[in-house]
């Protein structure tokens, strides 16, 4: 057995005692029980050292995203879809490929509840040997916004009021009754899908559209659903609720837990493509991220699985420090004009390069540790670790640093694309009835299970019951625009609780 590691200072200078700190001792003469604690002294590195590593222990919390859970597992190919897809680590069935997936709640800061009502994020990174892919996604297959520049404006509304500090219902509910387009998603939050009981039993959803194309350049717009083996379970609000205070950090413990003990959870991997052709007769747009691709004309095609096997060593390192974006793609994967993924194709490098610094893909969680990078224009930078590429010319040369650039069918000429012609226009998404047909039809998918179309009501009426009152009638002419009926629900559900708290409390 090996000896156990010396204790240093982060310089490597051998420590005695790690709680002694210099001074210069003071004459307690007369003193019967005082020690001869003096001044501390600047010199004293060991102390400095410590404080001030502890001074800066942490960094900016994920502005979204923040309260998350992750490990690390293997992606199989299970069936063939070369047909629609070049990249590698999907042409052979059977290979295999090193991920790690982060789990997430949305809105919460790092120490909220996880069984809070909200979407979970659901992002996973594939260790390819083209480089790194993320694919960041949630457990609903829609969101609330289409308009990327409402994504702040979203964000700010489900967090917290500037003045109180407090979760603020008449701003969360102003924002969504001005926003039609946020209905089907809204209605998604408060049925019971709102509060999965598990990670390990919700499925993941690509939401955005994306463009795959084979090794002839032909290309297809493509979803995403990871379908989870452990089924779907779903909590009740006042089960949710009790976890909340009584285990707020449930869903990490259940991931963590059924991992150590070899219950590894997993998931089946399926896609839904449509041509451009078929794009051009839906009564949507195909860049819409608040519609659904109907299953019974665009049918899930089996793809893969993949399983998580293995937690994290350490959690600040490995999942704190992960850091997801749509713009980390391989080739045969290409994002669509889905404008609120073209805006994330931005925003998600933006805030890893605040969070935790230019140089966050050498950290060892974003590394393409199976294809390695080599980039001699991106160097220097804060905590350049890896070398910094030594001597290599900080530019794309030839004469002393010959380079190999990859062909894909895209420059070879083989790649179709759509084509883009005319003026620059302010564009503001506007709404059309379609954007009350889906949310329609999920209230219809509801009512196939007892209590859950009961559940929304609830859900909501408890809720906006906290807001004014000018605002819950916004919400009840909001939800009528899916189903009459449904407005009126929860219109006499508030009523009902406010009768019960205005009556006298019986002892």
């Amino acid at each position: 057995m090996s000896n156990p590691p010396v204790f240093t200072t982060s310089q490597g200078c051998p420590v005695s005692d790690p709680f002694t700190t210099q001074r210069i001792p003071l004459d307690s003469t007369g003193y019967k029980y005082a020690p001869p604690i003096g001044p501390l002294l600047l010199q004293d590195f060991k102390l400095i050292d410590t404080l001030s590593h502890f001074d800066r222990e942490r960094i900016p919390e994920r502005v979204v995203h923040a309260k998350g859970a992750g490990a690390y597992g293997v992606f199989e190919v299970t069936d063939d879809i070369t047909d629609v897809c070049s990249a590698k680590f999907l042409d052979t069935v059977g290979k295999k490929t090193r991920i790690f997936t982060r789990f997430s709640t949305v809105g919460g800061e790092k120490g909220s509840a996880d069984t809070a009502r909200d979407p979970r994020g659901f992002a996973t990174k594939f260790y390819t040997e083209d480089g790194n892919l993320d694919l960041v996604y949630n457990n609903t297959p829609i969101f609330f916004i289409r308009d990327p520049i409402k994504f702040p404006h979203f964000i700010h509304t489900q967090k917290r009021n500037p003045a109180t500090n407090l979760k603020d219902p008449n701003m969360f509910w102003d924002y969504l009754t001005a926003n039609d387009e946020s209905l089907h998603q809204v209605m998604y939050l408060f049925s019971n899908r709102g509060t999965p009981a598990s990670y390990r039993t919700m499925n993941g959803y690509s939401g955005h559209t994306y463009k795959w194309y084979n090794s002839k350049g032909e290309w297809v717009y493509v979803q995403v659903h990871f379908i989870a083996n452990q089924g779907v379970h779903n909590l009740l609000d006042e089960e949710a609720g009790k976890l909340a205070g009584e285990d707020p950090d449930y869903t990490t413990r259940d991931l963590w837990e059924a991992i150590e003990k070899g219950d590894y959870p997993s998931w089946e991997c399926y896609i839904q493509t449509m041509t451009l052709e078929e794009s051009k007769k839906l009564p949507f747009s195909v860049f819409d991220l608040t519609k659904v691709w109907p299953h019974k004309d665009f049918p899930l095609r089996h793809f893969g699985r993949f399983t998580l096997n293995e937690n994290p060593k350490n959690y600040y390192a490995e999942t704190e420090q992960i850091a997801f974006s749509p713009s980390h793609t391989v080739p045969g994967m290409e994002p669509s004009n889905d404008p609120v993924l073209q805006s994330r194709l931005f925003s998600y490098p933006d805030t890893h390069r605040h969070r935790l610094g230019a140089n966050y893909h050498q950290i060892p969680v974003n590394c393409p540790l199976k294809s390695g990078s080599f980039n001699p224009i991106n160097r220097d930078g804060p905590m350049c670790v890896d070398g910094n590429l030594g001597g290599t010319p900080n530019y794309a040369n030839a004469y002393n640093c010959p380079i190999q650039y990859a062909v894909s069918p895209k420059a070879s000429g083989n790649k179709p694309d759509e084509k883009y012609s005319g003026e620059v226009v302010p564009y503001h998404w506007e709404h059309t009835d379609y954007d009350y047909f889906q949310p329609k039809m999920f209230w219809k998918v509801l009512g196939k299970t007892p209590g859950e179309q009961e559940s929304l009501v609830k859900n909501v009426a408890n809720h906006v019951s906290a807001a004014d009152e000018f605002i819950q009638d916004r919400v009840y002419e909001y939800f009528s625009k899916a189903e009459p009926v449904i407005g009126e629900l929860i219109r006499k559900k508030v009523q009902e609780l406010k009768r019960k708290a205005s009556s006298p409390s019986k002892i």
